[in-house]
């Protein structure tokens, strides 16, 4: 009996594998991934320094483990070389070939690169996976200043997290106010101050242009010319969603790999889900798309054929000094932010029509979660 086959050992390649197992205990399944195969949370990543935790310790399982509880054989450290699509083969770089009877790819997201120059710029730290976060440890361990680039969600994060473990972060991005992306400019500030009150320095409205290596640390030369010496540099301007498989094996691709509502490429075949799947095009890069559609797609593959419907799903972020839960509006949505100042909190209210399309919590406020996710109007379809 053919495989079916995931490429890629994240949250979403792991979680639609689960999933599908409750439906169906018997097909074979196959998981090739570039990386050992373990199962952790990626979201943990960017606030497990200050809880003091090694790569290790963040793994909850082992490949050897997920093998056996998913009754299926994990190729770890494998790098899939082509897909050939007219007879439904995987070749990977170690000369092993697949027969597949479904495949999906689970490639996740790549880290975008700064646009600086430098004899530094390769000493430049992204963490996007566990090995990743083992690398930004080491480093850790002997320097105590850092300057992260990018002011967004993921950078903030780590501000929050590098601050409370001890160390000296400088935030720096061409954004007038912290996620600038997601929230109004009151809810930015906001957090922009707690964080601020907690230590955490400011360089916004700015870009880093150069990034040279200095003594035993860098000097980084911002775009007014402005100079600042660090011990470490951590880049958090984005994530890509990782085509490029898909690209060579003549999928068609945009933002992401192009799927429709069942995760199906134009190809019956073949299938996208998480941060690499552009579906009716969007990309949904957090966890909780992932998860409706690795429920939905589940079913689909267990000839139940179930499109993906994502109701409200607010992000929570995890910047303890101001608590903070935002439900963007859609891109296209047209409409405005109201913000309202509440004793210990924030509430700003994306309105179209007198809709509510969107939102963002901080403080006390973030209370009020579940009643404006059943609010009418809202929906991210």
């Amino acid at each position: 009996m053919e495989p079916v086959i995931i490429i890629g050992s994240g949250l979403a390649g792991y979680t639609l594998a689960r999933e599908w197992r409750k439906l169906d205990t018997t097909t074979p399944l196959v998981m090739i991934t570039q990386d050992d195969g373990c199962f952790y949370s990626k979201p943990m990543l960017s606030n497990a320094l200050a809880a003091g935790k090694q790569a290790d310790e963040l793994i909850m399982a082992s490949a050897e483990k997920m093998a056996s509880d998913l009754h299926a054989r994990i190729f770890a450290h494998a790098e899939v070389k082509a897909i050939q699509r007219e007879h439904r083969k995987i070749v990977t770089d170690k000369g092993e070939t697949f027969t597949y009877r479904t495949l999906v790819l689970a490639t996740g997201a790549r880290p975008v690169l700064p646009p600086v120059q430098g004899s530094g710029v390769g000493q430049v730290l992204q963490v996007n996976n566990l090995e990743d976060y083992r690398r930004f440890r080491k480093v850790l361990e002997a320097n105590c200043s850092v300057a992260i680039i990018g002011p967004g969600l993921i950078g903030c994060e780590f501000a929050n997290d590098l601050v409370l473990a001890g160390y000296a972060v400088t935030v720096i991005g061409p954004d007038l106010h912290p996620l600038g992306r997601l929230v109004p400019a009151e809810v930015g500030q906001a957090l922009q101050q707690a964080l601020a009150d907690q230590g955490v320095k400011w360089k916004l409205a700015s870009t880093v242009e150069r990034i040279e290596e200095s003594g035993s640390g860098l000097a980084l030369t911002l775009a007014g010319g402005e100079s600042l010496q660090v011990d470490m540099v951590l880049s958090a301007i984005g994530l890509k969603a990782d085509t490029r498989l898909a690209q060579e094996a003549g999928l068609e691709t945009g933002h992401g790999i192009v799927v429709d509502r069942y995760l199906q490429t134009r190809d019956t075949h073949v299938y996208a889900l998480g941060d690499c799947a552009e579906v009716n095009g969007k990309l949904r890069p957090f966890v909780l798309p992932l998860m409706a559609g690795a429920r939905a797609l589940a079913r689909t593959l267990g000839d139940e054929r179930t499109a993906v419907s994502y109701p409200p799903m607010p992000v929570v972020i995890k910047t303890p000094a101001l608590p903070l839960v935002v439900c963007p509006p859609q891109a296209d949505t047209k409409g405005q932010w109201a913000v309202e100042v509440e004793t210990g909190g924030l509430r700003a209210l994306y309105k179209q029509n007198d809709e509510i399309r969107g939102f963002a919590l901080c403080g006390e406020c973030v209370k009020e979660k579940a009643s404006l996710i059943a609010a009418r109007g809202m929906s991210d379809e």
